[in-house]
């Protein structure tokens, strides 16, 4: 047996709280490691935060103008000379949702490409180990928070699927803020062989009762669409559930999205007030306009009809909450279609899964402010087609 199945196969027998004593074990036994450790990022994407006994006795590293931060950015191993020996930075990703960073540290001489590259796989062993233990531990869900939770934003956090994922046809980025208090917004998507679903969900009201809403709402939608049936029908029941338990009271804005990956072809059902804007390869920005039906859960029984358009390759969609699109500047202008046009035009270079933060961050600059008044939800997805 050679040293990394050696490794991968004493990750995945360790004690969900063990992996990371495991690994270096392992690591300094099979790779001479003279230290390892691992960084989580946290629920803004803003820093790498350490997994350590708690409570945390090390401190936060920035993504930004960091080693290990450019690795988490690059999605790329990032080797530092250092003169005891080499540290490499490898990003920790599991089908393109971003985890964090494992660093290494090797005294004496340089690393070979052939090892780096075995180590990066290592990582991403231990990436999905990571999310198989969180069934069973909270250390590394407690390592990604750099501050406590609020409690409608632990609900939230863990309805989400995730905050990135790829495949070959497409690459998904979203991205919450505040992080740390979110009220009801929300994203979910889940694909097969041939179809992507995508919902893009904006919240109503604050605290728990915006939570449980949007908590009832999105698991309605998986009941239908787990079900089998069209976005429509699945809009029709989660519209159902809703005004069921609150009568027209509450209700919620839900853009759905059904994307065939073989032709292109999206059928979408725009139920409320989240927008979508579509950037062409050649750059153009223009704002899809959908005939807008009512939120789920407004009246009893609502049918729904679903539109169709085309994406193409190189296409690059992008959808905002309220949160965004209505934020005023200090002097009372809201930020709107052009800002966002602008802000897609600035973000061009970035992979889909860095776009969402880097839009939350010149948000953040517009209005004046660090603390948002509504929930400010921004997902990215970059369609490649078949």
């Amino acid at each position: 047996m050679n040293r990394f199945h050696a490794v991968e196969r004493a990750l995945r027998r360790a004690a969900p709280h063990q992996l990371l004593d495991v690994l270096r074990e392992e690591l300094a036994g099979r790779y001479a490691a003279s230290s390892v450790a691992l960084y989580m990022a946290d629920y803004g994407m803003s820093v790498l935060q350490p997994v350590s006994v708690l409570p945390h006795t090390d401190e936060p590293i920035s993504v930004h103008n960091t080693a290990p931060g450019r690795a988490f950015g690059s999605q790329e191993p990032f080797v530092e000379e250092k003169a005891e020996g080499p540290r490499v930075h490898l990003p920790v990703t599991v089908r393109g949702d971003r985890l964090g960073v494992l660093t290494l540290s090797f005294a004496g001489e340089g690393l070979v490409p052939e090892t780096v590259e075995e180590l990066q796989e290592i990582a991403e062993v231990l990436g999905h180990e990571v999310l198989v233990a969180e069934r069973d531990t909270d250390l590394y869900l407690q390592a990604r928070r750099k501050s406590r939770l609020t409690l409608a934003a632990e609900m939230q956090w863990q309805l989400l699927p995730g905050r990135s994922c790829a495949r070959r046809e497409y690459e998904i980025g979203a991205g919450l803020e505040p992080a740390y208090a979110i009220y009801g917004d929300n994203f979910d998507w889940s694909a097969t062989a041939d179809r992507l679903m995508l919902y893009v969900t904006n919240g109503m009201g604050e605290g728990i009762e915006a939570s449980l809403l949007t908590n009832l709402g999105i698991n309605a939608l998986r009941n239908a669409r787990r079900a089998g049936i069209s976005i429509e029908d699945q809009a029709a029941l989660a519209d159902q559930a809703i005004f069921a338990q609150h009568r027209g009271s509450l209700y919620l804005s839900v853009l759905l999205l059904d994307f065939d990956l073989a032709s292109g072809r999206v059928k979408v059902v725009d139920a409320g007030s989240p927008r979508m804007l579509r950037m062409r390869a050649k750059g153009a920005v223009e704002m899809v306009d959908l005939d807008a039906q009512l939120p789920l859960g407004m009246f009893e029984e609502t049918d729904y009809i679903p539109q169709e358009f085309h994406v193409e390759r190189g296409d690059r969609l992008l959808f905002v909450s309220d949160g965004v699109y209505e934020v005023a500047s200090p002097l009372g202008e809201r930020y709107g279609e052009k800002a966002l046009a602008q802000a897609m035009l600035a973000t061009r270079l970035l992979p889909a899964a860095e776009v969402p933060r880097a839009v939350l961050r010149e948000l953040t600059v517009y209005r004046g402010r660090p603390m948002p008044d509504d929930d400010a939800l921004v997902v990215c997805l970059d369609w490649y087609g078949r």
